[in-house]
């Protein structure tokens, strides 16, 4: 979670959206998002199975809506990826200059986030796909030592910048609202009520409140790798809920002093939080908080690129993509062939020059598989109110509905753009269901399933054939956790 969002997104959306208000726009994407991850948290209690979204839904609505909202999850998966993988580019010049190493111009112009060929962000994508392909992970005591160097970080610019703060910088704290410019993309809202709300104001606080949630994405992925937890009916509705509170006090902590330490129209640079204490002249502060951030967005690309490979994995073992991305490679012990799409498609959109500005095509994907987990918490309560739950929603059906309505208020606050992207995404997810993941699926299949074992493949759990005494009735499926006989390549 602790990635691009708060080392890149959050000077950028209080320099050209929100001004010092964005401090508002933090919370209100945290409310936003703990609301969602209590959703998650029951589904995923529920239905310890990897995949997450696309797992839920395939049991909640069906096999279509499944694949839609699996679809959905490719496009934040990768997106997020090619994004953060250029970021990290933009820190690793910003590093290399902070201890005197000076790249030739000829040669710099091929580091930065927005150049039109990236050389560092593709290269990036290249080794960590080579490593999960061969089932290498980050190990606990690795993982543990960069997520406190990645809080350490925060804590020290939180503490450091809170001896220069300047309250005139909070002034306007709500900075007037300006026109959008005649070439903008309206938002959805504006263009729904025909009115131009252009950046700052009250809307403006909702406007980057819809981009932050891409600071706070990264709880939703922990649900992709369900089967390899050894407890995952406790254990990933405790990581969701904790990592979502954790972090909310440290961005919270983070954007007041980040507005504090510099006018909040001076930090829409590639690295704001960096250039912000070289600018009140921190400068050693500054190379703690590169080194911070490129090991902060290096794991979490890596967990990305994991995660994406576990959906395609998923969605292949369902036969609604290539079998063989459902197959875990005998050599590997891990989903290698998931793992080399995932990454070859990550290293084709960050060759993209203006991914960056495909920030909110990942916010929309994520929004769209809040709402459906929302709706199918609801769902699964009518419908199956005496399954184990390991994690129960306080407050249903009102806890659920505020997400809901949460999840689409702030998608109706992304842009019109980005909803047209979006929708043609979709569309060509609906093609390729109905020309290839219809006719393939597993459930099209009846008679290829082996109902002694209840599942045609000996990787881990996938969907249990359930047949009903009556031969007519329709063949249904359910997902069931992996034996524990079966599936231990995954699990270790």
């Amino acid at each position: 979670m602790i990635g691009s969002g708060i080392f890149s997104l959050s000077g950028k959306q209080a320099a050209n959206v929100a001004g010092p208000a964005v401090i508002l726009s933090f919370l209100i994407a945290a409310v936003v998002c703990v609301l969602a991850a209590a959703c998650y948290a029951e589904l995923s209690s529920t239905i310890p199975v990897s995949g997450s979204a696309y797992t839920f839904s395939y049991v909640t609505f069906g096999e279509m809506w499944a694949w839609l909202v699996g679809w959905a999850l490719v496009l934040e998966l990768v997106t997020a990826a090619a994004i953060v993988a250029r970021v990290w580019s933009a820190y690793f010049l910003a590093t290399l200059s902070g201890f005197g190493i000076d790249i030739p111009a000829g040669a710099a112009q091929y580091f930065g986030p927005d150049a039109k060929v990236n050389l560092v962000a593709p290269v990036l994508l290249l080794i960590l796909t080579a490593l999960i392909v061969t089932g290498t992970k980050l190990s606990s005591r690795v993982l543990t030592v960069v997520v406190l160097a990645k809080v350490a970080v925060i804590v020290l610019v939180v503490v450091i910048g809170a001896t220069h703060i300047n309250f005139d910088n909070y002034k306007p704290f709500v900075p007037d609202s300006r026109p959008a410019p005649a070439t903008a993309s309206p938002t959805l809202l504006s263009w729904i009520l025909d009115s131009s709300f252009g950046s700052f104001g009250l809307m403006g606080i909702f406007t980057a409140a819809s981009s932050i949630v891409f600071a706070y994405i990264g709880f939703d992925l922990i649900a992709t790798a369900s089967e390899d937890a050894r407890n995952p009916r406790k254990t990933v509705p405790q990581g969701m809920l904790l990592g979502v509170g954790a972090v909310t006090i440290l961005y919270v902590a983070m954007a007041v002093v980040l507005v504090g330490m510099r006018p909040f129209g001076q930090l829409g640079g590639s690295a704001p939080v960096s250039e912000a204490m070289s600018a009140v002249g921190v400068g050693w502060a500054a190379k703690v908080v590169n080194l911070g951030a490129l090991l902060a967005l290096m794991t979490v690309i890596m967990v990305v690129l994991i995660a994406q490979s576990r959906v395609l994995f998923n969605m292949g073992r369902d036969g609604l993509l290539p079998k063989s991305l459902g197959r875990v490679s005998r050599v590997y012990s891990s989903p290698a062939r998931a793992a080399s799409a995932a990454g070859a498609a990550a290293i084709l959109l960050t060759l993209y020059p203006k991914v960056l500005e495909l920030e909110e095509l990942l916010v929309i994907g994520a929004l769209f598989c809040f709402a459906f987990c929302a709706v199918g918490v609801l769902t699964l309560r009518r419908t199956e109110p005496n399954l184990e739950r390991g994690f129960r929603v306080p407050m249903v059906p009102l806890i659920p509905l505020l997400s809901l309505g949460a999840t689409l208020w702030l998608m109706l606050n992304l842009k019109t753009s980005t909803w047209t992207k979006f929708g043609l995404w979709m569309l060509v997810g609906l093609a390729i269901y109905g020309l290839y993941g219809r006719w393939h699926s597993r459930l099209a299949n009846e008679d290829s399933w082996d109902f002694d074992i209840g599942d045609t493949d000996p990787g881990t759990g996938g969907l249990q054939a359930v047949r009903s005494e009556n031969d007519s009735a329709e063949l249904r499926a359910v997902r069931t956790p992996p034996k524990s006989t079966r599936g231990k390549h995954m699990r270790n």
